[in-house]
């Protein structure tokens, strides 16, 4: 959950207890305001004593649809705080059991499924999901642990075959949810959605307050999920994170389907679904924060080293690099090149207790370093991917200046028109690539071939290619005659 502590005074949402949307309605368009609460249950009151529904209706005309997710969380005190889960925090499934009985249940449900992963990133070198969430109607909630399960949650993913599955972000949890067994068949990105629509926030709190009225307290969503036993109130917090994300989905699927952009959004879902693993970098050391103060390859090639055998440690113990070693302190030693082993440890960081037990790994790294020859320092640049930098390109190559900026120009009022963020109509890396690089001859056809063969997902090159198109033509500014020239 990403919401924001409200001011308010704290009031709970009722739910189905079977595991469906139940108590508090979505604020919907005013086209469906009416129908949506036709049959609505009983609503909760909000911290004013006014039901969910009531505001809702007075609010109708004073959001418009598209400033719905406008207004900051935490300014309306009439939004109902979340602050349990309507059926009470489920237990924690830790054995083969309990998980076979989770599939079962979850199988024997209805519609979608609200699937959420914790991981300790910040506090350990992998990446893995230490605690899965998952809610379905007709079924509940369910609160999984992969570590205790043996890491394989396979049960859970059969009994979900050809069920949606609802995440927001999802990119940042499939590939833990990969590792433990469990690949959607169908997917909806809650927050991939709410950028297609163009809600200025698209955090999970941000959405669930201003298009469900409910505001999602704070949370623990940067702990150390790799705890054990997980404390109470983080079961609590992670049981909320699925609560409502169901009843999101629809509110968002609702806006899409208003503004015409369903299709668009089934193949941005499929994109992220079907991608595969980033390949590695070649050089990931040259990730190292504050690097850009190193100039010398003699000192990068300290920086290396170090960073090489703090990744090598960091992965052994499954700790967070940073943790062992901050990257500000290889800088540092790259940079101050200390003499001696005594010298090292006589820096900043260095001096400290846990980093005096490792001085002696550090200060071999440094040695190594120094004892290569001139042919095996790093380059003062990592080798280029792509094109050069944009800011470069006025003096490399003027013509591709030109097509860059009237294609920046070109998205740009396209993203006012469509009402989509600029990056989610096409990449920047893609259209750096297309002007570096344009198709012979800029037609219209030639353009959408080619954004294809970059990625651009179908929507994207059909909307984008006839502007792009035109773009291709800009040619640089002439230098203006002075009336000696013309002389």
């Amino acid at each position: 959950m990403r919401g924001s502590a409200g001011a308010s005074t704290p009031t709970t949402r009722s739910a189905d207890p079977a595991g469906g949307a139940g108590g508090v309605r979505g604020r919907r368009s005013s086209a469906d305001t009416s129908t949506a609460r036709a049959d609505a249950p009983r609503a909760p009151r909000a911290a004013n004593g006014q039901t969910v529904e009531a505001v809702d209706a007075a609010q109708t005309d004073e959001h418009a649809p598209g400033d719905r997710s406008g207004r900051t969380p935490g300014d309306d005190p009439t939004v109902v705080d979340l602050l349990v889960p309507a059926e009470g925090v489920p237990p924690l499934v830790t054995d083969r059991d309990a998980l076979a009985d989770t599939a079962a249940r979850l199988a024997a449900g209805t519609g979608p499924v609200a699937v959420d992963a914790e991981r300790a990133s910040g506090y350990r070198y992998s990446a893995r999901a230490y605690l899965v969430q998952l809610r379905r109607a007709g079924a509940g909630s369910f609160l999984v642990d992969p570590i205790a399960c043996d890491g394989d949650l396979t049960p859970l993913d059969e009994a979900l075959r050809g069920v949606e599955w609802v995440l927001h972000a999802a990119s940042q949890d499939l590939a833990c949810l990969a590792e433990v067994g469990m690949h959607p068949d169908r997917l909806f990105d809650t927050e991939l959605a709410g950028r297609l629509v163009g809600y200025p926030r698209v955090g999970l709190g941000p959405l669930t307050e201003n298009l469900l009225g409910v505001r999602l307290q704070k949370g623990h969503g940067a702990a150390d999920w790799s705890r054990r036993p997980l404390p109470a109130e983080w079961l609590t917090y992670a049981a909320l994170d699925v609560e409502l994300l169901v009843e999101l989905r629809d509110a968002v699927a609702a806006d899409l389907e208003r503004q015409g952009k369903t299709v668009w959004a089934e193949q941005e879902f499929e994109a992220v679904r079907l991608a595969a693993p980033p390949p590695p970098r070649a050089e990931p050391w040259r990730r190292t924060s504050g690097l850009h103060k190193v100039r010398r390859p003699a000192a990068l090639a300290v920086v290396r080293e170090l960073w090489e055998s703090r990744d090598t440690l960091a992965a052994a113990r499954d700790i967070a690099p940073g943790r062992l070693l901050p990257d500000g302190a290889i800088v540092d030693a790259a940079l101050r090149e200390p003499s001696r082993r005594d010298d090292l440890v006589a820096m900043p960081v260095f001096r400290g207790r846990a980093q005096r037990r490792l001085a002696d790994r550090w200060w071999s790294a440094i040695e190594r370093a120094r004892a290569l020859p001139r042919d095996r320092w790093p380059a003062t640049a990592a080798p280029p991917d792509g094109p050069p930098p944009a800011h470069r390109w006025g003096d490399k190559d003027p013509a591709a200046a030109a097509r860059l900026a009237a294609a920046r120009a070109a998205l740009a009022e396209l993203s006012e028109e469509t009402g989509t963020p600029v990056e989610n109509l096409l990449t920047p890396d893609l259209v750096r690539r297309l002007c570096w690089s344009p198709p012979e001859r800029a037609t219209p056809d030639a353009v959408r071939t080619a954004l294809a063969t970059l990625g651009a997902r179908p929507w994207q090159a059909e909307l984008t290619a006839p502007r792009l198109a035109e773009a291709l033509t800009a040619q640089p500014a002439q230098p203006a005659q002075t009336s000696a020239d013309a002389g």
